[in-house]
């Protein structure tokens, strides 16, 4: 979320208009389509100790988004989708307790029908009359086609980051990706770069590791420092704010014919959850991953009151074959982190 103080102003010295919206089924591309600015979070939970809506029973995820967008004025709305009970019953606080605009947007979660794809880009369009509510242009064909092939290669450079920087730094790039629409030089803004960590390569020593779970608070990042200092190293962010939050490549002969259509298709067919029925999308994509990086083991994260994922941990087990860790966090940080450090220790110990 952008700080408060001083407006952010465009090139044309004019303020720039941010849409804050979590989930990877909002497109950012049809938002920037638009000429608004599509703002990504990741959240902080350090600021809702005092919140209204901190009590049992609510994600710390969902907390976390609340108090973000509480405290945000210097947005245009905000977008929040039907994926994850928690947040659409979020939207309904954001009604109560914010100024700022809300849009419910609709996501199936079925998939394999003609009315299920025809629902997802109706919503679009409905989300395109909201951006227009907010002071956005409706775009035209070859000005959408533009703005997809540039978020389609800032996505293609932060793919090709993969193995080259540590898992902590593409992590963190990936939010800064959300956060700007372009991938930031890891060596410089992501913080990672010191001659202590010369290199992203893993030593044959360290336990490649997958990190499978929705998406990840900034707390949260400290799972991947934790993994290193047990003795691992996180080879696949199957988290929704790592890998699998990232639509597909675009299909540039159809982007150019049909991009609002291309767009529709790469986000609803290529982002895969467990929200998904049936879901066997997910973890047929997720095993072929988990192949390629000669992962051994899995640490799901997941958030305590998420049934979606609490539902997936013997699946998971079941599907992969691989031992998973079921970590769970409450929202108290000092607590989780202890939590983590002992539990990622022992996993791995058990490992080697």
């Amino acid at each position: 979320m952008r700080p408060s103080g001083r407006r952010a102003v465009g090139t044309d010295n004019v303020p720039m208009s941010y849409v804050v919206y979590t989930s990877p089924y909002v497109p950012a591309e049809w938002i920037a389509g638009h000429g608004l600015h599509p703002l990504r979070v990741m959240p902080s939970g350090a600021s809702h100790a005092e919140a209204l809506w901190n009590r049992q029973g609510v994600c710390p995820y969902v907390r976390a988004f609340l108090s973000e967008v509480k405290t945000c004025q210097e947005v245009a709305g905000v977008v929040i989708t039907t994926v994850c009970d928690q947040m659409r019953r979020a939207f309904d606080v954001v009604a109560r307790v914010s100024t700022l605009p809300g849009f419910l947007m609709n996501v199936p979660s079925t998939w394999q029908s003609l009315a299920a794809r025809r629902l997802y880009l109706e919503e679009l369009n409905r989300l395109g009359g909201f951006m227009v509510t907010l002071g956005g242009t409706p775009p035209s064909g070859p000005h959408l086609a533009e703005v997809m092939r540039g978020f389609d290669d800032a996505r293609a450079s932060l793919r090709g980051l993969q193995g080259q920087v540590p898992a902590r730094a593409w992590a963190e790039a990936v939010e800064g990706f959300g956060r700007t629409g372009r991938v930031p030089a890891v060596e410089r803004e992501c913080g990672w770069w010191d001659e202590a960590h010369p290199t992203a390569r893993p030593t044959a020593s360290k336990v490649p590791l997958a990190l499978v779970g929705g998406p990840l608070r900034r707390e949260d990042l400290t799972i991947f420092d934790r993994v290193e200092e047990c003795g691992g190293y996180v080879a696949l962010d199957a988290t929704e704010t790592g890998q699998r939050g990232l639509c597909r490549a675009f299909d540039r002969r159809r982007l150019g014919e049909e991009p609002l259509l291309e767009l529709a298709d790469a986000y609803f067919d290529g982002i895969q959850d467990v929200s998904r029925r049936p879901n066997h999308g997910f973890y047929d994509d997720l095993i072929r991953n988990l192949k390629d990086r000669d992962v051994r083991a899995i640490i799901l994260h997941r958030y305590l009151w998420c049934d979606l994922w609490h539902a997936e941990v013997e699946r998971l087990k079941e599907r992969t074959g691989l031992p998973v860790l079921d970590l769970d966090a409450d929202g108290d940080q000092t607590a989780d982190n202890g939590r983590r450090r002992t539990r990622i220790g022992a996993f791995l110990e058990m490992l080697r």
